[in-house]
This record gives C-alpha cells, structure tokens and sequence, in this order.
C-alpha cells in the first residue's frame, strides 16, 4: 500500500475555531460550512491548479446537474492522535461525498480532495465512503468516485488499511447490482487501485492519471527497471496495454462530459430497464450505405465502425475499450431509443479474429450488459481464433471460454447477425444460435463453416488433389464443390440455425422490430448460489 505523509506545517485552518460561537447559531454553522468548502488552506487550491488539476468540488459540479448536489458529512474531523495530526483536523478529512442528479436522475459520488493530507485515505475518510456506498445500493442508484488520493493515510495504521477493505467488499457487494464508474484524475497506488479494479467502468485523463501496485521507485529497487509513473501506469498505457481503462481523454472536462452520457444509457439498478430516449431517427430507415461498407470478398478489409454507425440511432455510439483488443468492437448504442449493447469483430484489426484479449474484453462487456438488462447485439465477421504457440500457452482455451461462458450465461435479449463469414469454434463462441442466440440473421453472401473454403478443400480432397495430373486446377475445382455443397448462404438457413437472410438495407428495422418483441423475454436460469466461470 503505497502511503503518504501528512504536512502539518502552516495553519490548521483560517478561522479559529474556538471564537465562532459568538458569531450565533446560524452564524457559525454558515462559517463551519464555509471553512469546509474552501478548506485549511487556500495555498492548496492554487497548488492544484498549477499541476493543471480541479479541485473535488470543481469536479462534482461538472458531473452532477446545476445546484442538484446534497453533500453528506462536511463537517466530518478525523480523531486521530500523534505524528502532529491532532494539531491538524480539517473538516471533511480529504473526501467529499454526497448526491445529485445527472439529467435529472439520481447519481451518488464521492470526490477525494488533494488539497487535504494529499487525499490519503484514513479511518474517517474511509467511514464516510463507506456511508455514501451504502446509500447508493439502498437508492438504488449509480456510484461515481472521482479518485486523486495517494494511498493510505501512514500516521493511522491499520485503521487506514482496514477502511480500503470496507470499500473493496462494498464494491464487490454491488457489483451487478448498481452502476459504478471510477474516473482517475490523479495518483492511485497501492492496493487502493483495487477499487477501480473491481467497478464496471474506469476512465482516465493524460497527463493526470496514474494508477499501479507498486511505484517505479520501487519497481526500480527490485527488477532494476527505469520507468516513469506515465510510462508505468499513465492513461495511456492502461487504456491501451492493460486494459485497465475503459476510457482516455485529454482534459477533465471531456471526461466528466463522458462519464455524463455514460450514465444516460445506463439504468439506476439492475431492477430497472434502460432509460429509453426516443430520437427523431425512424425506425423504418433503410441503410442504403451498409451493402457498400462490407466487402464481398471474404479477405478484404473494412471498419466496422462505419456499420455500427450505419446501423444505430443518429450513428452515435459509445466504445469501450477503445484502443484495447481493437480486434473486438463493443459499444453501447441505442435503436429506436432503446438502449442496446454491440460486438462486433473488426476486420480492420488483425482480420478480426478472436484472441486472448479481445475474448477476455467481450466477456465482461457482456456480463454488464446481462446484469443491467441492456439487450445484446453481435455482428459477425469472424475468420477463426488467432493461431499460435504464444496464444495456447498463455491460455487461449481457457481465456477464450471466457466469452463462450459469458454468452451462454446470458439472460438477455439476443441477436446476431453474420455479415459475411463466420467460421469454426469463433462462429459458436460469437451468440451463435448453438448457444442461445434468440434471433440469428445473416445477409446474403454469407459463409458459415468449419473453416475457409480453401482450407477445407486441402484438407478434405488432400488425397485427391495430390495424386491429379493437374493439382492447382483440381484444388479450384474441390473449392467450388465446397463453396457449393456446404458454404452456400443458404445452408445455416435450410437447417434452421439462421432464422432468415435478410437485405442489408433492411438490417436496422429487423433488428428493431425483434427487440420490441424481445422486451419481455423471460429467461431465467437454473436455481444454483453461482457458476464457476473460466479463470
């Protein structure tokens, strides 16, 4: 647990405390209030915004309505003693906590203030967490953390470790059961970026946000390795090398904007439904775009972002994950105003093929969207899973079955649509029918099967096509008598594992028309205390 050292030079607060009883009753509650939002010392203030950061409450009024925060304890003082910390007891003891509205619903939000003992985490602080996280289950409502703390609180002890415990269990408590979004805007080390860890959504800001177990001084002492704290847990490297991240932008603002909309496409719990905002996208409009965006040939390249955009209401989608596992696109989006959640291979990374993490990026996605009720929508255009001696041996069989597992667990509405090739254990793994897929499209040209044509023909016809005078035209011939026979577009259909072959054009009010009819599926699974799914 990286740790940090409280100043206890300079004044313990602006105004004695002791002479604001004869301001009278109102009188000194307004001037508590008003030392507990400006804090001990304005020095602190400018300190923060020279390292290009906002202060909590700055934060808190960017990503809660207007004039909606309520806050909870601000007048809270820690009670510790020794290492000079009774000469030292600001009100709200570094954390801000409390409630709002974004966009008129109710969002519960605790804020770590730096400018207070660094935003180090004791028994106080941890106390009043703890409360707020309390609150937002019994409400019923999303959790934000706004994190910018350096660790544990030294001069508490163990009081300090056993208040991240209690936010820990509180986060795993809530898990599936409320929204919860931590956004980094500065340091979180130790095992105080567990936390993070363990809610649904994490963003993070350049040049701000640091997040790791154990700090490059450290890291350098043990293995010998020189690092940055950005080039060890930067923004960027968590949203791009560990995954960590969902999310990265440039500036605070930005992010807090984002962390807003992601809350409109939420529901407030897992009892409740998406918030549905219908928009003046029709429902009937027919992509004319999509039969160009996607390549006939099966090789040939394309982003599948344009098709998402094509597809979804005003083409506007969220991505998760953006630069993480590229190969898998998972976004939330909206049909017809209805709240929808999107995987989609991407040709446009390494063929689309399914890996280690891109299988291990969709399985969580779809866990989230299982748990709060946002229905599923799968686009496929799979060649396989990536092949390779590093793959197995890092556990692609057991990773893989993660996303496998995910799906089949998956109470939801379902759809999937194949766009133009599907093949092999992918083909099942991506919402296949095989595996509980409630509608399975597929467009005209589409090739469900073992694998390739051309593979297959090898393999099969291996005999045939070495012992032929000429083997390179037998080979194109057996391909044919493949394509023909088993990779037509119409045999998933003929054998009903395809529910209909539809007109690309017309893929945007299929997909809407079999949501309406999916909105009161009711799938319930087998009594059990839980699954055990693939490590």
């Amino acid at each position: 647990m990286v740790t940090t050292v409280v100043r206890v030079d300079g004044p313990s607060e602006p105004t004695d405390l002791d002479e604001l009883g004869e301001l009278g009753e109102l009188g000194e509650l307004g001037e508590r209030k008003r030392l507990a939002e400006q804090g001990p010392d304005p020095r602190a203030t400018e300190r923060q915004h020279a390292k290009g950061k906002l202060t909590a409450r700055e934060r808190i009024a960017l990503l809660l309505d207007k004039g909606s925060f309520t806050e909870v304890e601000a007048l809270r003082r820690h009670r510790a003693s020794g290492f000079g910390l009774e000469a030292k007891r600001p009100y709200t003891d570094g954390v801000v906590t409390g409630w709002g509205t974004v966009e008129g619903r109710t969002v519960f939000v605790y804020a770590h203030d730096f400018r207070i003992f660094g935003g180090a985490l004791g028994e106080a602080h941890a106390q009043k967490i703890h409360k707020i996280m309390d609150l937002a289950v019994a409400a019923g409502a999303p959790l934000v953390s706004l994190n910018d703390g350096a660790g544990a609180r030294i001069q508490e002890g163990v009081s300090a470790l056993a208040g991240y415990g209690g936010i820990f269990s509180r986060n795993t408590r809530a898990s599936g059961v409320i929204p919860q979004i931590s956004v980094m805007l500065g340091p979180c080390a130790g095992g105080a970026a567990y936390s993070p860890a363990l809610t649904d959504f994490v963003f993070a800001v350049r040049g701000i946000s640091q997040m790791f177990i154990t700090g490059p001084d450290v890291v350098q002492a043990v293995t010998g390795e020189e690092i940055s704290q950005d080039g060890l847990g930067g923004a960027d490297v968590h949203a791009g090398v560990s995954g960590v991240a969902h999310f990265v932008y440039d500036d605070e603002e930005t992010c807090l904007a984002e962390v807003r909309f992601l809350l409109c496409l939420l529901p407030a719990n897992n009892r409740e439904l998406p918030p549905v905002a219908p928009g003046v996208d029709r429902a009937d409009r027919l992509c004319d775009a999509l039969p160009g965006l996607v390549p006939d040939e099966a090789g040939r390249s394309y982003d599948i972002r344009a098709v998402i955009e094509e597809l979804v209401d005003e083409g506007e989608h969220m991505e998760v994950h953006a630069v993480w596992a590229p190969n898998l696109v998972c976004s939330l989006a909206r049909l017809d105003g209805q709240v929808v959640g999107i995987v989609a291979n991407q040709p446009a990374a390494m063929a689309g093929v399914l890996d280690i993490t891109a299988s291990e990026k969709g399985a969580r996605f779809v866990q989230f969207c299982d748990a709060f009720n946002i229905p599923l929508v799968t686009l496929v255009d799979v060649p396989g899973f990536l092949p390779g001696v590093r793959q197995e041996h890092e556990g692609i069989i057991r990773r893989g079955a993660k996303l496998l597992y995910a799906y089949c667990n998956a109470t939801v509405p379902r759809i999937s649509v194949v766009l133009r090739k599907a093949y092999g254990g992918a083909y099942i793994v991506m919402d296949s029918r095989s595996i509980g897929a409630d509608i399975a499209l597929a467009w005209p040209g589409n090739e469900i099967a073992v694998m390739g044509a051309e593979g297959a023909a090898n393999v099969v016809f291996r005999r045939e096509i070495a012992a032929a005078e000429d083997p390179e035209e037998t080979r194109r011939q057996k391909i044919e008598e493949y394509k023909r026979e088993l990779v037509h577009p119409f045999y998933a259909a003929e054998r009903g594992l395809v529910d209909d072959v539809i007109d690309p054009r017309e893929t945007r009010s299929v997909l809407i028309r079999s949501l309406s009819m999916l909105r009161t599926k009711d799938s319930g699974l087998p009594r059990r205390k839980h699954g055990n799914p693939p490590q």
